[in-house]
């Protein structure tokens, strides 16, 4: 079976993801349904066709892009001014320069093997876009929480991305390749039997399932010490107090009776400190108007709940590594009074950088790609998430998804883990890009192609220790850029 044999049976097999669904409604084939025995059939093919352990080999392509022309091709469409601290925090180690480094890896991934079984990717399955939330029932569950990146794709490219984190992760820590190896193999062998689990299992029971921290996230730290399971789910638990009041005590004052954002330039810059006079009021103006094509995209029922809050003050943000220069804004919300905020984060959605090696998304809007890919793939979502689209002060045109700022959000301490910790850590990461990949993608294809034995586990763990070598090298190139004033870092930000 040739790539574009994958490609096509991928459409007509895989349950239509959101970029599948929204492209292929006049397909007479979309709806096709295929029983168990053609899933499995499809998966074994897959597997006869490109074998398992062809995904342990890496070797950069004879015409690999030099690493720091790409990340300038990239930094084109971002706020330039912001773009040193971009460098600056990718050069703090090589682990930093990796979760910036998407858009590298998404060329090299495309350059290899494909097994033609799709799903809705992540695009960035890092073990630091891992973390905890509150669901709308207010539990805290624990599933992905990175989504620029979102796309329909080979499902092992979450999987490698993520495989190759924890080798590089582990470096950082100061593990050995036999602890980075066990680290990895847990991961991806969870991965492997949470699919196989799934594949047996009613559509609806899969979209259900979720890992709830009070409970099932214990189960992964079975091997783990009783003291430091604790400790981490020490290390999550304060996420119940990083709500709207928390924000609102760290980030704002009164000014004039009024509540502002408090400057901490670079990171949070009032709007009036970024755009003096006329700008910033119609730059205040485009955020009311982006306030109702971002209401337009909720359900009826949170679209009221959004109309009893009124607008009160902006700033704009410097956010994660992978993601500094695009736009982002925090905007203060009040309902009944200042007991009552609602902080919301405006972050710039641009094309997926698995755009140029997957095609581009059926969704026209990518803060739509980014809300529908989360929804996808997502435990559960933030009830305000939505999109908005806006013609910026430069005239341009820019897409946006909306989200609440801080929402009961944590993330483990890594740096804080022994290696047990990380491995149990690995093995909810794994088991977490399984659910939402079952979701997405033919699972029973999946299950069949992975087996029932280590194969695809052992490739990874060797894939990973290698791609985590290339990493190191593209780190260094980075730091001789710096050095030689082809880019300028500003570091400590």
């Amino acid at each position: 079976m040739n790539e574009l044999d994958h490609e096509t049976s991928s459409k007509l097999l895989d349950p239509p993801g959101p970029d599948v669904a929204a492209a292929s409604s006049s397909d007479p084939n979309a709806a096709a349904h295929f029983t168990r025995s053609e899933r499995v059939a499809r998966g074994r093919a897959a597997r006869a066709e490109l074998t398992r352990s062809v995904h342990a080999k890496w070797e950069p392509a004879p015409l690999r892009p030099d690493p720091i022309e790409l990340l300038e091709e990239q930094a084109k469409t971002r706020l330039r001014e912001l773009i040193p601290i971009r460098y600056g925090r990718m050069l703090e180690s090589p682990f930093a320069f990796f979760r910036g480094g998407a858009f590298l890896m998404a060329g090299d991934l495309a350059a290899g093997p494909r097994t033609g079984l799709h799903a809705q990717l992540c695009g960035d399955a890092h073990l630091s876009n891992f973390g905890v939330f509150a669901a709308p029932d207010r539990r805290l569950v624990f599933s992905i929480n990175d989504f620029d990146e979102t796309l329909r794709g080979p499902f092992e490219w979450d999987v490698k991305r993520l495989a190759a984190s924890f080798a590089v992760a582990g470096r950082e820590f100061g593990y050995d390749e036999g602890a980075r190896r066990a680290m990895v193999l847990d991961t991806v062998r969870e991965y492997r039997q949470a699919m196989a689990s799934f594949a047996t299992m009613r559509n609806l029971d899969v979209w259900y399932t979720r890992l709830d921290v009070a409970g099932r996230i214990t189960g992964f730290g079975s091997r783990v010490a009783p003291k430091k399971m604790r400790q981490l789910q020490s290390e999550i638990a304060p996420a119940h107090t990083k709500d709207a009041m928390r924000a609102l005590a760290k980030l704002c004052t009164p000014v004039d009776g009024e509540l502002r954002f408090i400057g901490r330039p670079p990171l949070i810059t009032p709007i009036e400190e970024v755009l003096p006079g006329a700008e910033k009021d119609h730059f205040e103006h485009t955020i009311r108007n982006m306030m109702a094509t971002y209401s337009r995209s909720l359900p009826w029922d949170r679209r009221t709940l959004l109309q009893s809050y009124r607008y009160v003050h902006s700033a704009r943000k410097v956010v994660g590594v992978g993601s500094v220069g695009t736009r982002a804004w925090i905007v203060l919300l009040l309902g009944q009074d200042e007991s009552d905020p609602l902080f919301l984060q405006f972050k710039e959605a641009q094309p997926s950088v698995l755009e140029p090696f997957l095609g581009k998304s059926a969704f026209d809007q990518h803060g739509q790609r980014v809300v529908e890919g989360q929804r996808m793939m997502q435990a559960a979502s933030d009830i305000m998430l939505g999109w908005g689209r806006v013609e910026a002060i430069d005239g341009e045109t820019k897409d946006f998804y909306i989200r609440q700022m801080w929402d009961a959000k944590a993330s483990a301490e890594l740096e804080h883990m022994d290696a047990a910790g990380l491995r149990a850590y690995g093995r909810a990461c794994g088991w977490t890009l399984a659910r939402a990949h079952a979701r997405s993608g033919d699972r029973v294809a999946i299950a069949a192609y992975l087996g029932s034995g280590d194969v695809f586990d052992r490739a990874l763990a060797t894939f990973a220790e290698a791609y985590a070598d290339q990493n190191g090298r593209d780190y260094a190139a980075l730091r001789n850029a710096v050095e030689s004033g082809v880019v300028v870092a500003q570091t400590g930000v």
